[in-house]
């Protein structure tokens, strides 16, 4: 538990200092600003006291029987172990390393993280940072600012934490410039000790943080990280962004998959399997949170609408609609009994029009009657504050049903604060979320929904292919391993021992082998060129196609032999499979995670379109069927203009069985089948390949 560091009953500061401009100064600036409510101790061998408080010489001078909760430290990297030492020995219990100069500089720096963490175990010190803000905890029993920015957060509901302090603290400002309070703030910089899936634990089991609000631009320990993030999500909405997304990897890969797979696509995955809601921008991201802090979660996708002008109300629709969300008719008897409470002139349907003049009577109705309607699972509301209306009035009547908690209500409220303070007042005292644009406000709305859709998925367990022969593909692999890229027999053989189903094939080491192998499949037949070192066959001249004679295949294979010159070369005989839809599924390895499994439109274009999809092992029949519909050209699978479909069982069986196989022979780092060609009763592999 961390609650001695984010629930502290007393804070020191070991380097503080006079100096206004100084961040020692500045965080019992914060404290004190901020109301701490336990004891602070400046501590400075030269001063007596700083911002009226006494200071002392040393942490050892410091009255605290039961040692400090938590301390500070602003001081140069060199000075740090000993005063490790120091703390470990008055029985100090957290620390905050506000300056730099450890392992983010080098082995000297290095050098001297590792000496302070020793001191730290030895005494059962727990580090945040270095090269930290710290934390701020704005329950009004703690108050406690431990930190040296400068956002002063109001009490709220959404909790924030990020390795990069400047993310988090454009996070925070965001909030507090929308008038929306927070709870708890973390940044723990280098991370020597105090973890990001730690603190999102504690999060997770703080009652008064209803949206845990992350950032990361890495993730050191995945499978931790997996474990925890999954644990939190289930109880409470994690809303998290990844940056670097667009970044190449640093190494690039040799296969399809691998060179598919951007640098972050692992973490967008974890997010997806753990429950996480993920963004890829960070002002969405603000204002979605500020509807999970106070909305329950919609049941389904569809919204009612309420307005008072018609233009947002179809902004907002569109936004709806591009995110798959619906706007339902209203029922009979819904409109026959709203028609009788508006204007005659009011549009009762579903958007309701109540017209610039509606009154609080009319919002109320509209309101009590979408909360009624079983087709209807949200409440979008377009609220523009004439002046000649009681707009104040209209306001409480949107309070009120918004405590009712039914179904989540969301507001484009379009007013002057100025003018209008008392309406902004109201909505805001009763936790109303408030959007300036109607887009806005309908991509929060959008937000909750699709949280609703991740959390209510229903993905099942991995099958587990009992037919296949592990024993066999692992032998394989282990006479193998002093090579990086697998012959093509020994990929077929692994196949066939994992029931992949592929095209018949056979091996052969020269034209008068290939013919009879040739003859023993039955013409047509495909030749292909086996060396390790030749992986793009079809590029240099090593793949001929539709031979149908011996005559034919031998032509082939000694113009081969006269292109190629690998020392290794074979050739690869297979059955020719003309017609059907060309696709790839593949898999890399990911540390810490399993693999990936790519799939999508396979073939030559594969790499111009790069129209796949990825998911993590162990992939789920539902999953695998998710994969199938998630790819752009989802469509041409089930067939178009009079072409046929193809056999998505059969697709989705070899996905799972692919999982399988990378999961049980995880010496496998990447691996495609491109193409699969799929026809609408069968599927075979016709190209593959396996590095280990």
């Amino acid at each position: 538990m961390l609650d001695s560091l984010f629930r502290p009953k007393s804070v020191a500061v070991i380097g503080a200092s006079t100096r206004e401009l100084h961040i020692g100064n500045r965080v019992i600036k914060n404290l004190l600003d901020f109301g701490f409510k336990g004891p602070i101790y400046p501590i400075n061998p030269k001063a007596d006291e700083i911002r009226g408080i006494k200071a002392y010489k040393s942490i050892m001078d410091v009255p605290e029987e039961d040692g400090v909760d938590v301390v500070h430290m602003v001081i140069p990297a060199k000075l740090v172990p000993l005063a490790f030492e120091d703390c470990g020995k008055k029985g100090v219990k957290n620390i905050i390393i506000n300056s730099g100069g450890f392992s983010e500089i080098g082995p000297a720096g290095e050098a001297i993280q590792n000496d302070f963490m020793e001191r730290a175990k030895k005494y059962g010190i727990r580090v945040l940072g270095p090269n930290c803000q710290g934390i701020i905890n704005s329950d009004p029993d703690i108050r406690a600012y431990c930190n040296f920015t400068f956002t002063k957060p109001d009490p709220g509901h959404i909790s924030i934490t990020a390795l990069s302090g400047g993310v988090a603290e454009v996070i925070h400002q965001a909030f507090a410039q929308m008038g929306i309070g927070t709870r708890i703030y973390a940044s723990n910089g280098n991370a020597c000790d105090i973890t990001i899936p730690e603190i999102v634990r504690y999060l997770g089991n703080d009652d008064g943080t209803r949206t845990i609000i992350l950032y990361v631009e890495g993730l050191r320990d995945a499978a931790t990280f997996m474990e925890v993030a999954t644990e939190v999500a289930a109880k409470k909405p994690v809303l998290a962004m990844k940056a670097g997304r667009t970044e190449l990897g640093a190494k690039a890969a040799s296969s399809h998959t691998g060179g598919l797979a951007k640098a972050d696509i692992a973490t967008e995955l974890i997010f997806k399997k753990a429950g996480i809601l993920g963004f890829r921008d960070e002002a969405e991201l603000c204002q979605a949170a500020v509807a999970f802090a106070s909305q329950p979660i919609p049941k389904g996708n569809r919204v009612g609408i309420i307005t008072n002008t018609g233009g947002p109300a179809v902004i907002a629709t569109d936004v709806f609609g591009d995110n798959g969300l619906e706007i339902p008719p209203l029922s009979e008897k819904a409109i026959s009994t709203l028609r009788k409470k508006v204007f005659p002139e009011a549009s009762v349907s579903n958007p309701t029009d109540l017209l610039a003049t509606g009154l609080a009577e009319h919002y109320r109705a509209a309101m009590d009657m979408m909360m009624e309607e079983e087709q209807i699972d949200s409440i979008f509301i377009n609220f523009v504050t004439p002046f000649f209306v009681d707009t104040e009035s209209i306001a409480k009547e949107i309070a009120e049903v918004n405590k009712q908690k039914r179904k989540p209500i969301i507001c484009n409220l379009m007013t002057d604060p100025n003018q209008w303070g008392g309406v902004v007042e109201i909505l805001k005292e009763a936790e109303v979320p408030c959007y300036n644009f109607p887009g806005e406000a309908a991509r929060a709305l959008s937000a909750l929904v699709k949280y609703n859709e991740i959390r209510s998925r229903e993905i099942g367990e991995p099958t587990c292919f009992n037919d296949v022969d592990k024993a066999k593909a692992a032998g394989i692999i282990e006479k193998a391993k002093a090579r990086e890229i697998l012959t093509a027999a020994e990929v077929y053989e692994i196949l066939e021992a994992y029931r992949i189903p592929v095209a018949g094939w056979g091996m052969a080491a020269n034209a008068e082998d290939a013919e009879k192998v040739a003859g023993d499949i039955g013409y047509p037949v495909v030749i292909k060129a086996d060396s390790e070192t030749i992986v793009h066959k079809s590029d240099m001249g090593g793949v001929a196609v539709n031979l149908e004679d011996g005559l034919a295949v031998r032509a082939a294979v000694e113009d081969m032999e006269r292109k190629l010159k690998a020392d290794d070369l074979k050739f690869f005989i297979q059955k020719y499979m003309p017609g059907g839809k060309e696709i790839i599924i593949g898999a890399k390895a990911e540390e810490g995670l399993g693999h990936l499994i790519m799939f999508g439109l396979g073939g030559i274009y594969v790499e111009v379109l790069k129209d796949v999809v990825f998911n993590l092992t162990p992939v789920t029949k539902f999953e695998a069927e998710e994969m199938l519909s998630s790819i752009k050209t989802a469509a041409l699978l089930e067939g178009v203009r009079g072409e046929k479909g193809v056999d998505r069982a059969r697709l989705v069986e070899i996905i799972q069985r692919l999982s399988q196989l990378v999961t049980d022979l995880p010496a496998i780092q990447e691996m495609d089948l491109n193409p699969v060609i799929a026809y609408e009763d069968k599927v075979f592999a016709v190209d593959a390949r396996i590095a280990i």
